[in-house]
């Protein structure tokens, strides 16, 4: 689909940042064709979300606009988590370690104990926890193929499934911080 200009194009200019370099979608290099596509969503959109987050001051990573929300940098350490999860179902083909259980388990869920707990540490704290977890997942990414990409892990789950939810539910997530953001006390 073709998009004219006016309104359409300015919906979809609007929502993208400026300071990208390009506005399309293509393959990283070093990857197969379809990782690397994904690949590059997948860092498009955790560009997109840590410029949004990266300046924020810790009453604004920890503010909860009413007692069921989800802080920003709970909702980023839950973004972590997520895919932390993913990296080691799909690209190490086992489960978390009790150790990795008890580091990420807190943000794998959006709670109360995840609101009591995830709290007076900085946005660079969650960003870096991201970070660290992203290097290893481009790492495993580029050693596999598309061939990997599209093998069931398990009856009607691919891996190119489990990746696009991963790139799913950080727009999802990333729609929430927007909210969080409008909703910070002036």
């Amino acid at each position: 689909m073709r998009i004219k200009t006016g309104f359409a194009f300015a919906v979809l200019f609007t929502s993208l940042s400026l300071t990208h370099a390009q506005y399309e979608i293509r393959p990283e290099a070093g990857y197969s064709p379809q990782i690397g596509t994904m690949v590059d969503m997948l860092e498009d959109l955790k560009g997109r979300i840590e410029e949004m987050t990266r300046d924020l001051t810790q009453a604004e990573t920890d503010y909860l606009f009413d007692g069921d929300a989800n802080s920003i940098g709970a909702l980023i350490m839950h973004l972590a988590a997520t895919e932390a999860y993913y990296q080691v179902e799909t690209l190490e083909g086992r489960s978390w370690t009790d150790e990795e259980a008890a580091l990420w388990s807190v943000g794998g869920e959006l709670n109360e104990k995840t609101r009591e707990q995830l709290k007076d540490r900085p946005i660079a704290y969650y960003l870096e926890l991201w970070d660290e977890v992203r290097e290893k997942t481009l790492e495993g990414l580029k050693a596999k193929d598309d061939t990997w990409f599209q093998a069931e892990i398990e009856e009607g789950i691919n891996n190119h499934y489990a990746w696009f939810h991963v790139l799913e539910h950080s727009a999802n997530h990333m729609g929430q911080i927007a909210l969080v953001k409008n909703r910070l006390p002036e």
